[in-house]
């Protein structure tokens, strides 16, 4: 019985394209037996938004992705009713618009509440919205049903969704809020873990090449001055054009090729030419 009920716990343990640490494993699966958000912070690259793919990937489930932007408003992920497009009907008498119902579009949520089976919701990115949205959902996310107001028809979750929010703390999130939240940091991965997930993306890359690469990667990380350090995914890309590009060990050891793909701020790169780490030739 309690070999059963440990499998059945332990259903999250990463995917082939995405490596997951024991923690983040092990708390991804706390959120899916408890039926909580999953509340997702860590700096920009490193892998938030991927997770959802994964929980949905390895679990063979649909994932359905809401991305915020700093103007979305919490009923925009239950519905919208299209008040537009049903004005224009009504101007054109092509089509009777007492039917209030076909201008009604389900949200993400809403989408995510009427799908028979289990979903995977990816909220992405909830900080970039107003303050009041992260309160604003907890009503829905706590009962797992809305009302359409225009209709008066009720949306109910037939099946509880495994719900991820991800965060760049950009904003602070109101504590009631993350009262209901399940809540993992995902810290920046050591040299071992890289490793790791860039031989996930390139697995016949030569050991040479990947101690170069990641040397010169962790020293550029290293320098306090930069604004915005390079992420997992820069490295991902930089590697990526180092291999396109034929570029050899000898030259990664003396300088950064294509900085532009690791150095996204001005500022950085005149700091980093300034003091020779960036050379032109």
């Amino acid at each position: 019985m309690g070999d059963i009920r440990k499998n059945q716990f332990e259903q999250f343990a990463g995917s082939a394209d995405y490596i997951a640490s024991p923690e983040l494993q092990s708390i991804v699966n706390v959120a899916i037996a408890l039926g909580k958000p999953l509340l997702i912070r860590g700096e920009p690259g490193t892998g938030k938004t991927k997770l959802a793919h994964s929980i949905a990937n390895a679990l063979g489930k649909r994932l359905i992705t809401w991305n915020i932007k700093s103007t979305t408003k919490a009923k925009d992920g239950c519905y919208v009713y299209d008040t537009v497009q049903r004005l224009n009907d009504a101007r054109f008498n092509d089509k009777d618009i007492s039917d209030i119902k076909q201008y009604i579009r389900l949200g993400p949520l809403g989408e995510a509440f009427k799908h028979a089976a289990d979903v995977v919701l990816l909220i992405d990115e909830v900080d970039k919205a107003d303050i009041e949205f992260p309160n604003d959902l907890l009503n829905e996310l706590d009962e797992m049903q809305f009302t359409i107001v225009e209709t008066g028809e009720a949306v109910r979750a037939t099946r509880r969704p495994i719900v991820v929010i991800t965060s760049n703390a950009e904003k602070e999130l109101p504590d009631a809020f993350l009262r209901r939240c399940i809540f993992f940091y995902i810290e920046f991965p050591g040299e071992r873990m890289m490793a790791e997930i860039v031989r996930v993306h390139y697995p016949d890359l030569e050991d040479k090449m990947l101690k170069a690469c990641m040397a010169r990667f962790y020293e550029l990380r290293d320098v306090r001055a930069l604004r915005k350090k390079p992420s997992t995914s820069e490295l991902i890309d930089w590697i990526g054009v180092i291999i396109k590009s034929g570029v050899d060990v000898a030259t990664i050891e003396k300088k950064y090729p294509f900085i532009g793909v690791l150095v996204k701020k001005e500022q950085d790169y005149a700091y980093l030419k300034g003091s020779g780490t960036v050379r032109d030739d």
